[in-house]
């Protein structure tokens, strides 16, 4: 009987093992982290009322209140040349943000769930990137409301290009909140983090000043920082400023995505 009985079993507990084990993508489970992010933003809409009061602040501080001090940069008015940096803030803050929930779930459980789950670990890490890549866009995106205030022309093709920048950037930033989340285990440290990448991204990413002719050692800093890369094809998307190097950005965006993917899957394997 005991022969009997082990083949019975067998075929039942191996395919599965298998094939969770196999497969390193789950698209089933990628979109229900997605979708949860979806939810998530869609009931915390203080986060979106957050984001737009932001901006504003930021583009009518920067742009209407240096325009006179600046002049104009490559032939646009300073508030026309701040207001796709205004778009790339948008997307560090809500991008970063985001990926707080990773902590989050740590401490309240969720997170051993969907490690034990029959799913590769790769699912969690692409479903809060994509996310919070699209969280952010659509934060991102609602700014373009506000382009005629900036004098910012807007065309269905120059539209279309901002979305596929911004999401590429927002992707980029979002792995990286996901590495910082995977290595912070606290929820109160997070912030504290956050709050020390957030500001020296921004500031030295050329989203409020012209990168021309900067010191040696700011150039070292803008090539390092990946939001510079955002910044410019954001601008030459939605401004055409420089928009001959818009697949160069991204490709290096895209590239640091991956390699941020890759980080915080070895990351989350590690976790017990």
């Amino acid at each position: 009987m005991l022969k009997m009985t082990e083949p019975a079993i067998m075929p039942e507990i191996m395919p599965e093992s298998i094939s969770a084990n196999a497969r390193f993508i789950d698209l089933e489970g990628i979109a229900m982290i997605w979708r949860r992010d979806m939810v998530r933003l869609w009931r915390q809409r203080s986060r979106l009322l957050g984001a737009v009061a932001r901006a504003l602040v930021w583009l009518f501080a920067l742009g209407f209140g240096l325009r006179g001090s600046l002049g104009s940069i490559a032939g646009f008015s300073y508030e026309q040349f701040v207001f796709p940096g205004v778009i790339a803030m948008t997307v560090i803050f809500s991008g970063l943000q985001s990926a707080i929930s990773i902590v989050y779930d740590r401490e309240f459980g969720f997170l051993k769930e969907v490690q034990v789950a029959p799913t590769p670990r790769s699912t969690l890490v692409i479903g809060k990137c994509l996310g919070g890549a699209s969280s952010s866009t659509i934060q991102a995106l609602i700014i373009l409301i506000f382009a005629p205030f900036a004098a910012v022309h807007l065309t269905p093709l120059n539209i279309l290009a901002t979305f596929v920048a911004t999401f590429v950037t927002a992707l980029a930033i979002s792995g990286l909140g996901v590495v910082i989340a995977m290595w912070i285990t606290d929820f109160e440290n997070f912030g504290t983090i956050q709050n020390f990448i957030t500001l020296p991204l921004y500031m030295f990413s050329g989203a409020i000043f012209p990168t021309r002719q900067v010191p040696g050692w700011l150039h070292a800093v803008l090539l390092l920082n990946p939001l510079s890369y955002g910044v410019n094809a954001i601008r030459g998307a939605l401004l055409g400023y420089e928009a001959s190097s818009i697949p160069f950005n991204l490709g290096i965006l895209l590239l640091f995505t991956v390699v941020m993917v890759g980080i915080a899957i070895f990351m989350s394997r590690k976790e017990v």
